[in-house]
């Protein structure tokens, strides 16, 4: 029988974490596996007691959104242990992608007898962090502008706090230009973002990247290149169904090395979590995580 250590959300959202993770946690050890409960004190905290967890033989259990399951996840990356999700965060984009189940009782009996699956992950390597894995997706422009207003918000939760976000940054964004150099060859793009995608979703379910798997060993590198504002509003109520990158303004290219460069300081972000700016450089990690799903 399995024996999981659950690493719960240090944030406020802790709240609704220790909720989710109550009544899969019944289901387990009613089923007879151990199960020991962590609260980090911030990401990097949780990815420390993810890795010790882990050097003892334990299955480690994220607990929260898209921040702590890619702390989490990086952290376990290349290191053979296993990593399961209880979704409970604001996004949870990466639970999404992974088609995890949202009824406790079908969530538990997964991490009880699911097999595991090998994900990719992403490196990221920039002046500001010499080395961080992440899951889901790197993004840099308007969107991470957006995603810091979205964190800060206080009246707002879940999607709201990012549509609301998003409006306050696009209303504020002068286009920047990018250079973005896949695999070795150089693309040229002035516009609002780049995202280079492991994960299809971002942003509490936008598809950013609808062909975009998490087991192929490449990123999505998305391009949204400059239009007026009020098309702009129109290509992100396509964002929900994918649709948009069908339009001519925006571009999808493939490969393993992203490095993103810009003109002046353009935020990036990933996994809603990391703040930093320009230059950054991400490299996919074929089939680094041994993920429950």
């Amino acid at each position: 029988m399995r024996q999981f250590t659950a690493v719960v959300n240090p944030t406020a959202g802790s709240a609704t974490g220790g909720g989710a993770l109550h009544r899969v946690a019944r289901l387990l050890r009613e089923a007879g596996a151990g199960l020991e409960v962590e609260h980090s004190r911030d990401l990097a905290h949780a990815g420390e007691v993810a890795r010790r967890a882990g050097g003892r033989g334990r299955a480690v259990l994220a607990v929260g959104g898209d921040g702590i399951a890619g702390a989490v996840g990086g952290a376990l990356s290349g290191t053979g242990t296993l990593f399961g999700l209880v979704p409970s965060g604001r996004g949870n984009d990466f639970a999404r992608v992974l088609g995890l189940p949202a009824e406790p009782a079908a969530l538990a009996r997964l991490l009880l007898h699911g097999e595991p699956r090998p994900v990719d992950t992403v490196e990221l390597v920039s002046a500001v962090h010499d080395r961080t894995v992440v899951l889901g997706s790197v993004y840099a422009g308007v969107d991470a502008l957006a995603n810091r207003h979205a964190n800060r918000a206080r009246l707002l939760r879940g999607t709201a706090s990012y549509y609301a976000g998003a409006l306050r940054a696009v209303t504020t964004w002068r286009p920047a230009g990018y250079r973005v150099t896949v695999d070795g060859e150089e693309h040229a793009c002035r516009g609002y973002t780049v995202v280079a995608a492991n994960s299809g979703y971002y942003g509490s379910g936008r598809r950013i990247a609808p062909g975009a798997r998490v087991d192929d060993g490449l990123l999505d590198v998305v391009l949204i290149r400059h239009t007026p504002r009020r098309l702009f509003f129109a290509l992100m109520r396509e964002l929900d169904a994918g649709t948009h990158v069908h339009r001519p303004q925006v571009r999808v290219l493939r490969g393993r090395e992203i490095r993103i460069e810009a003109d002046r300081d353009v935020p990036y972000g990933a996994d809603g979590e990391v703040d930093a700016v320009l230059p950054v450089t991400a490299r996919v990690l074929p089939g680094a995580l041994r993920v429950l799903y």
